[in-house]
Parts: C-alpha cells; structure tokens; sequence
C-alpha cells in the first residue's frame, strides 16, 4: 500500500518553495514546518478552533484572508502566495533582524503575550486587519468593535486578550490612514 502524493509549490514570504511531492492528506501546518522550515506557527488544536496556526494567503486582488494551516491542507497552497509570522520583520540581506513589524513591536511595547504560543496567530490576526484598514478606513467609534471581531477567535492559553487588543487598538489610533477623518478631526 502507497500513500497518494502530489507536487506542490507555492510562494511563502515572497519566497518559491517547491515543487515538493507530498502526501495528499498532508496539512499545511506539517508543510511550513518539515517541508519549507518554518516552525512560527503553531499547531495548536488541530481542528481549526484556536487559530494559532493561521498564515495569511494573498489574493490576486490585492486582499489577504488568514487561513487555519491545521485543518487545510498543503494542496490547496497549490501556486498561491502566503505568509507567515517569520515574513513580517525586516531583514537586512544577511537574513538578520533589522525591524519588528508595526504590530510585532506594538505586541512587545504592551507586553502583550506570555507564553507567546498563540502569538503568531494574533501577529497574522492584526496585520491583516491593518490591512484592510489602510484599503477600507473606519471611524473612530468603530474601533473597538473592529478590533474584537478581528481577534475574536484566536484563542491564548494564558488568557491574554486585554493587552492584544488595546496593543491593535492603538496601533489602528495611531497609524495615520486606518481611521476616517470627520468635519471634527479624527
């Protein structure tokens, strides 16, 4: 008895991986992890539900979408571009850290994570909500709504939603463009 396989290959951080021939059933949070090498994200449940292990797929259309790794499979990545926690910071050409994204270093300036297993999964969360913030600006009464809705899934062992969220928050009151301005200012 075989197992059933299939080449894939995609783009990761801006990256082409592949081809890989690799077992059809084979979820994408195995791929990052023993086929591309990237083991930021976590293989927390392994049903979908505490969104730890999510990457953020690109559309063509300029829009991004977060994507549970554990209960989809590495096919279906088949020619897409994706990202992963380990593609938001800035590196020089040596490979080494020059510069957190926003949203990492808003996450260290609130202490935001204790364990840090789910952080990744948050990072994915906020930057594509930042994202679509910069495409779609919101009021300043909206925040708070938009923030708990972006987030409200991921699930921290450590019970640490109280400083992700005012972290995004103030991210999304500080960053110029996520906000509409109004006749009174912001």
């Amino acid at each position: 008895m075989s197992v059933a396989s299939k080449s894939v290959s995609m783009t990761i951080n801006g990256t082409a991986v592949g081809p890989f021939d690799v077992p059809e059933s084979l979820m994408m949070i195995d791929f990052l992890h023993e086929y591309a090498g990237l083991t930021g994200s976590r293989l927390g449940c392994g049903q979908g539900i505490c969104h730890a292990c999510v990457a953020i797929l690109d559309h063509e259309d300029g829009t991004s979408e977060e994507i549970r790794t554990c209960i989809t499979g590495a096919i279906f990545f088949q020619g897409k571009k994706l990202r992963t926690v380990e593609g938001h910071a800035q590196r020089n050409q040596a490979g080494e850290l020059t510069a957190l994204s926003p949203i990492q270093q808003k996450f260290l300036e609130f202490y935001s994570f204790q364990c840090g297993y789910c952080t990744p999964g948050f990072v994915n969360a906020a930057t594509v909500l930042l994202e679509k913030l910069k495409r779609q600006p919101i009021a300043g009464d909206q925040v708070e709504a938009v923030v708990t809705e972006a987030l409200n899934d991921h699930i921290c062992r450590c019970t640490g939603y109280v400083r992700y969220h005012q972290a995004v928050k103030d991210l999304i009151m500080t960053t110029p463009g996520l906000l509409k301005e109004t006749a009174h200012g912001k």
